[in-house]
């Protein structure tokens, strides 16, 4: 049976104090509110990493992860973290290939093929992001688009290893955008990527991934979004900044 996941993604935002203050409360919130169905990642910077896993502790659902990792192990790569680092951090997903890292640092399905290897390497659960922008929506392009983002990044993967990916789907268009996707929109696309995932490995692999929804879900819209039989979790952005409401996500399903 596939995981319910809610993670967070901080962005670069909150200085040590901030994320400290957000994580104690998270934990607090969640153990006191008795939730225990829905596995919980916190994605902060790559510098709270181990004081956010240290607040964790051993509390069983939450999770640390990582926004993003290299392509490489080690070297000369001045300001890049290898999948090995975050994983020696007692770091347990990173996210890849989110939209403002395709967008504003140019990585392509071929670079982040790479990184969703080295993540496997070193243990790591792959968060990996798909979506489409305004202009291939309103073109109606925007299934094959996604689609081919996992064809070229992800199904050269053996069966066993798919099955330890997490999508993300992000409708580009409609984050920060104010504009808004359906619940039966993402439904529409969660059962696409399912489908395809579907032919290539096999109804029963595709019926074992996590397909999490990334378009700006806030608590006033994650009951109904997270109500659909293909949406399997949401990929958190501003909401995941403030405790009371990422919870109330988390407390949605």
């Amino acid at each position: 049976m596939r995981k319910k996941i809610i993670a967070g993604n901080w962005k670069m935002n909150l200085t040590l104090d901030e994320g400290q203050k957000l994580t104690s409360e998270i934990v607090n919130m969640y153990k006191d509110e008795k939730i225990s169905d829905v596995v919980v990642v916190l994605n902060p910077p790559f510098p709270h990493i181990f004081p956010v896993k240290k607040l964790i502790g051993d509390t069983p659902g939450i999770s640390v992860g990582a926004q993003n990792c290299s392509d490489k192990d080690s070297g000369a790569y001045t300001g890049e973290v290898s999948a090995k680092i975050i994983a020696s951090f007692e770091a347990e997903y990173v996210i890849i290939g989110h939209s403002e890292r395709r967008e504003y640092f140019k990585e392509d399905n071929e670079l982040l093929s790479v990184k969703v290897k080295k993540a496997l390497e070193s243990g790591l659960t792959p968060i990996f992001c798909c979506g489409e922008s305004l202009e291939i929506r309103e073109a109606g392009t925007h299934e094959p688009n996604v689609k081919f983002q996992l064809t070229d990044s992800l199904f050269d993967l053996s069966a066993e290893d798919i099955q330890k990916v997490v999508i993300a789907y992000e409708p580009i268009w409609a984050i920060g955008t104010g504009k808004t996707a359906t619940a039966d929109q993402a439904q529409e696309m969660h059962f696409a990527l399912r489908r395809h995932l579907g032919a290539k490995y096999g109804k029963d692999v595709a019926a074992e991934i996590s397909i999490l929804y990334g378009g700006s879900m806030k608590p006033d819209n994650a009951v109904e979004l997270l109500s659909k039989p293909d949406v399997d979790g949401g990929l958190i952005g501003g909401a995941s900044l403030k405790s009371r409401d990422f919870i109330d996500i988390v407390k949605s399903y």
